[in-house]
């Protein structure tokens, strides 16, 4: 599927890059036709001017027809020192309400690149007569074109991107809980027995200490089971005490921990912070936070839990000593089957984000790692 949609999307890509480029290269091709026909239309305007200055001329039937016929290309004329002398196709309403606006439209059109028609006084050679024009709406409108037409693919595409990504999650969504139930219904056969053998194990004269731990042990394969049955379903939110919540999985995670590890937990002075949380998924979190801050140490170094709260939310950070995050591995952290480990399948932080963005609706994310040094995980809830 991941597959499918960056074939589709690199399709996608392609496409709007050859609409675009199609688009562009034939709307500059109209531009130019449409500029050389505006400029002949500008001198037949230009000579038909001239034809009805000339005295000798009497049927003035056609040059007065392409002059009305010229309703849309602005002309302004002037003397020879640019002085305006007469101008057509210019915006009335601007004209009548703002006395420069002429002066400036000259000045564009002057600045434009455009040479001016000139014409010569053949009996004064002294009164010179310029010729400046612009373009019609048409040839503006054909230049602007490619940028409206990329905005209208580059929309497109962003919908069609958001659609096939949706649909990605939604398959991704189905199989994680697919995946996840099927396996809380394997562990649930054997965790039964192994329940039925410590019951056994008791009413023998074992040993009450390794039963015990069996016990436990027996219970976090339980609570495993559980985690996993939750997945894909909307789990109970409860209102528990977080410093209690985070002080017992750390307790449980210290007495498995191998090497000179020293854990802590800095509550700030608050012995209760209430939040809703469900349980065994928020165990679940900071357990492979704390899991992840064990593999990058290895074997030697501190893990800090920080616990604080504002008026809005409560900020849980997990800080280690390990080796780090490198810059451009940050971004991947959180995406399943991303790891750094040589064994492990890299679902980890991936089912944590879920857990904590999804189910409780609040963020995780990394505050700060630095190569050698060590990272720190925030996790906010809301209040």
């Amino acid at each position: 599927m991941l597959r499918q949609f960056l074939n589709w999307r690199t399709l996608l890509a392609l496409l709007a890059i050859l609409i675009v480029t199609g688009t562009i290269f034939y709307s500059q091709y109209l531009a130019k036709k449409i500029e050389r026909e505006e400029r002949q239309k500008v001198e037949q305007w230009v000579e038909a001017s001239k034809s009805l200055l000339d005295t000798n001329i009497t049927d003035t039937r056609l040059p007065s027809k392409i002059i009305i016929d010229n309703d849309d290309i602005p002309i302004i004329v002037t003397d020879e020192n640019d002085n305006i002398l007469d101008f057509v196709n210019l915006d009335s309403v601007k004209v009548a309400h703002d006395k420069s606006y002429v002066q400036r439209k000259l000045s564009d059109f002057r600045s434009s690149g455009r040479k001016p028609f000139i014409y010569v006084d053949p009996y004064d050679s002294s009164k010179v007569t310029r010729y400046y024009y612009g373009h019609t709406r048409l040839l503006n409108e054909v230049r602007y074109y490619p940028i409206i037409q990329l905005c209208i693919v580059a929309l497109f595409i962003v919908i069609i991107l958001l659609s096939l990504r949706s649909s990605y999650r939604s398959v991704q969504n189905q199989l994680w809980a697919g995946m996840a139930k099927e396996t809380a219904h394997q562990l649930g056969t054997p965790v039964s027995s192994l329940e039925g053998w410590v019951e056994m194990l008791k009413e023998t004269e074992s040993d009450t200490k390794i039963v015990h731990e069996l016990e436990k042990d027996v219970d976090r394969l339980r609570l495993v089971s559980d985690r996993f049955g939750k997945i894909g379903s909307t789990p109970q939110l409860e209102k528990v005490n977080i410093v209690e919540q985070i002080n017992g999985m750390v307790d449980y995670m210290r007495k498995r921990a191998a090497g000179k590890i020293s854990f802590k937990v800095n509550t700030n002075g608050l012995a209760v912070i209430s939040a809703d949380v469900s349980p065994p998924l928020f165990d679940w979190v900071i357990e492979n936070l704390l899991k992840n801050s064990l593999d990058a140490m290895e074997g030697k170094g501190s893990i800090v839990v920080d616990i604080q709260e504002d008026t809005k939310n409560i900020l849980i950070d997990v800080t280690d000593t390990g080796k780090g995050i490198s810059k451009q591995n940050i971004a991947s952290v959180f995406k399943p089957g991303f790891t750094t480990k040589k064994r492990g399948w890299g679902l980890g932080l991936s089912l944590s984000r879920r857990i904590i963005s999804t189910y409780h609706k609040g963020e995780i994310f990394i505050k700060h790692s630095e190569l050698g040094k060590g990272t720190t995980f925030r996790i906010v809830l809301k209040k």
